[in-house]
């Protein structure tokens, strides 16, 4: 079994996170001696790098040196508000004092190396996308909850507007579907449905962000300085902003009946910038600037190098985010995909796009497994049960607790397992769960092939998940390419930490960056025929569509 990079102290399932939670101890100290990443403290000259990582479940604080080594670290995991089934809230306070405290504590490890505050030029921010946040411009203050991404309580608000006018014209100006995945239904819903959010906006006092410019907001200071920014790739996960302009667009903001005049809506800038992102108004490291806010998919992206076209790679987390590079100009997809702001790493070049498909459910399948059917105790057992069958023992379990993401889009799927006998093992559901995402990658890459005319050579992975080498061999049996796993698994802060780096000419170029968390990567090959693969994933094809209709379309709108 792989090592899942968990320390014995931890008590947060590695595999409960987005895209890329690993070490989840508290007290996370700097990363082992593995390979060629092991901090080295005694080369003098070496200059530092912050990262901000803001994910679903957890947040933590990474600083790195300027070859990419990981040399402190501080991770705290984050409360969900499950008030309703269906529903994933945040506090936003909690989000901001996460950062905070994370900070503080990996600034400490930092400082006990031997190494200055003084030596940090920079930080960057990666955040999880789509989760939206409201407050009061005047005050400063949250007036609801934050609604996840993952949250599904606008799933009859999503069918009332795919029936309105002009619906068929949102993927070509945004690039997204109408799903309950972006922002604008989230605030659409909260208008709707908050009386102090509906009164805000009515009275012009209502501020809109996703999660990175609440953060923003207030690292900077709150009301006191209101920085008011967003960057290009969250912006376009909003569906407010047009694909083509990089700016918000009228149409879009009319089609969700919003009045821009009552909506204040964040500034939309570069990826990377050496003064938007504003600086630390207080605390351990007061006073250094922010100069790079990605979402995290993108930053993930970056953090591997996917810096061309026809580069990609896959994240496995609580979901499962796999982009894949296109260039300089966008792919609006005919086969279920998403297109998105890939990166724009300064006003001064143009945006890389690409196309993403999304999975629902990938390390939060092993959290169910574990927290609701009690199969083990720790995620990092999910190889071990796994490893007591030989194979899946025909179970194929579509995983669709909240409907199907890309390339299916499908809201009347439930969660089914089909195959089960007298024979069936807690062995065979586990291998079942962890192919499922493996399946849903592969019809994602075969939308990508359709929609880009190529096919992918190989496939960088990272995220929590990653870590298990059953589902890695089991990605590339389905795929049949090879699947690449970098030694460092923080992908995604570092990808925060490049674009930041850039802003301040930590790397002048992208050329230095060239071979970054490169070398001694692990490499999964197919270990079965192609005419197995072939039939397994018939198998599951046949089960995605076994799995739909569930619902009655009351039900559904009683959601």
């Amino acid at each position: 079994m792989g090592d899942l990079g968990m320390t014995e102290a931890t008590a947060i399932p590695v595999f409960n996170q987005v895209g890329r939670d690993i070490d989840c101890s508290k007290a996370s100290q700097p990363a082992p001696a593995r390979g060629p990443f092991l901090a080295d403290t005694t080369k003098p000259q070496r200059r530092f790098v912050g990262a901000i990582d803001q994910g679903t479940t957890s947040t933590r604080f990474i600083i790195f040196d300027n070859k990419g080594t990981l040399v402190a670290s501080y991770q705290t995991e984050l409360r969900r508000l499950h008030k309703y089934p269906g529903w994933h809230e945040q506090d936003p306070r909690e989000i901001v004092s996460s950062v905070e405290s994370c900070i503080a504590q990996a600034k400490k490890t930092f400082v006990n190396l031997g190494h200055s505050v003084s030596d940090i030029q920079a930080l960057g921010i990666t955040n999880q996308r789509e989760t939206t946040v409201v407050w009061d411009w005047e005050t400063g203050e949250p007036l609801h909850s934050a609604i996840a991404w993952p949250d599904t309580r606008t799933t009859s608000l999503v069918r009332e507007l795919k029936a309105k006018e002009g619906a068929d014209q949102l993927q070509e100006k945004c690039g997204l579907p109408l799903s309950t995945y972006p922002s604008s239904v989230k605030l659409a819903w909260l208008l709707r449905n908050s009386k102090e959010v509906k009164e805000a906006y009515d009275a012009g006092r209502l501020a809109f962000g996703t999660v990175d410019t609440w953060l923003l907001y207030n690292l900077n200071g709150g009301k006191k300085k209101n920085v008011f920014v967003t960057d290009i790739t969250n912006a376009s996960r909003t569906m407010f902003a047009n694909l083509h302009t990089l700016q918000y667009d009228d149409w879009l903001l009319k089609f969700f009946d919003l009045d821009k005049s009552k909506l204040k809506l964040p500034k939309i800038v570069p990826s990377s910038d050496a003064s938007a992102f504003g600086s630390l108004a207080d605390g351990p490291l007061q006073g250094i600037r922010i100069t790079s806010c990605l979402g995290d998919q993108s930053a993930s992206l970056v953090g591997h190098g996917a810096l061309t076209p026809g580069r990609a790679k896959n994240t496995y987390g609580t979901g499962c985010f796999l982009l894949y590079n296109v260039g300089e100009t966008p792919v609006i997809s005919k086969h279920g995909l998403l297109a998105t702001v890939a990166f724009q790493l300064s006003a001064d070049q143009k945006p890389v796009y690409a196309l993403e498909g999304s999975v629902a459910v990938a390390g939060s399948g092993v959290s169910f497994l574990m927290n609701n059917l009690d199969f083990f105790r720790d995620s990092r057992k999910v190889d071990e049960e796994a490893a007591t069958v030989p194979d899946n023992g025909g179970c194929i379990f579509v995983t669709a607790f909240s409907g199907l993401f890309a390339p299916y889009w499908v809201d009347d799927a439930k969660g089914t397992i089909f195959g089960i006998t007298h024979h069936t093992q807690k062995g065979h559901i586990t291998r079942a769960t962890l192919e499922a995402v493996c399946f849903q990658t592969k019809a994602i890459l075969e939308a990508m092939e359709r929609d880009s005319g190529q096919k992918l050579s190989d496939l960088a992975v990272d995220g929590g998940l990653s870590n298990s080498d059953i589902c890695m061999q089991s990605q590339a049996n389905i795929i049949r390419i090879p699947v690449e796993r970098p030694p460092m698994s923080e992908v995604t802060a570092l990808g925060a930490a490049i674009a930041a780096g850039l802003a301040v000419g930590v790397w002048r170029d992208l050329d230095e960056l060239e071979g970054m968390n490169k070398s001694n990567r692990t490499v999964f090959e197919a270990q079965i025929t192609e005419a197995e693969s072939a039939r397994m994933y018939r198998q599951w094809s046949k089960a995605v569509k076994m799995s739909q209709g569930w619902l009655e379309t009351e039900e559904i709108n009683a959601i």
